[in-house]
């Protein structure tokens, strides 16, 4: 039986819209935007803030000198986190309907400008019991130190976990640790799913 879900944040509860933030820090920078989703997947600088291994402030820092652009703090970050669109890929209600039945935590792969924005603004995170997020964590999916610490937090053994994710990589990361997990593929598969374990949500 399961005891807890498991709930990755963007592209399962928050779309991602990365022609939009390209875009912006394409005209900001002057590189075109192949040029820009290049270097972003080249630099380690990512990794290193969504591990926790550098500062927001160390973050803006080097990310504005590596695409060549001065701004300061609070327009960085809405720049940074224009990959939000405001609308939600499951139903918001979902989530206090889930947590009603089960205990619900978040495992997500994020840092700290994007997650703090999002608490913000989407006031129905509050619905999950605890939050589990890399930059807090210091590791990222699909590390299996972060499910080890995800398992800390589910008061629960593995087996008794459903954890859903778009990244199919990530699915087989939990699957790995012994947590039973399917890749999120829209809102009627992970309806279905829920309901092949006993949860019901709305329609």
């Amino acid at each position: 039986m399961i005891r807890t879900v498991i709930l990755d944040l963007g592209g399962v509860i928050v779309p991602l819209d990365f022609a939009t933030s390209y875009g912006r820090l394409s005209a900001l920078s002057g590189h075109p935007v192949s040029e820009v989703e290049a270097r972003i997947k080249a630099t380690p600088l990512l990794v290193e803030y969504e591990t926790g291994r550098i500062t927001s402030a160390e973050f803006h820092e080097q990310f504005s000198r590596e695409f060549g652009f001065s701004v300061e703090e609070a327009e960085f970050a809405d720049l940074w986190c224009s990959l939000f669109p405001e609308h939600s890929v499951i139903p918001p209600v979902w989530l206090s309907e889930i947590r009603r039945q089960k205990r619900l935590l978040l495992l997500s792969n994020t840092n700290e400008i994007h997650f703090e924005r999002l608490l913000k603004q989407r006031p129905y995170l509050a619905d999950f019991d605890h939050h589990v997020v890399s930059y807090k964590a210091g590791a990222m999916k699909p590390d299996p130190a972060i499910y080890k610490t995800v398992l800390e937090h589910a008061e629960c053994p593995p087996e008794e976990c459903f954890f859903t994710d778009d990244v199919l990589k990530y699915v087989e990361g939990a699957r790995a640790a012994g947590i039973d997990a399917e890749q999120f593929l829209g809102p009627d598969k992970l309806r279905a799913d829920l309901a092949a374990r006993g949860i019901i949500v709305s329609a």
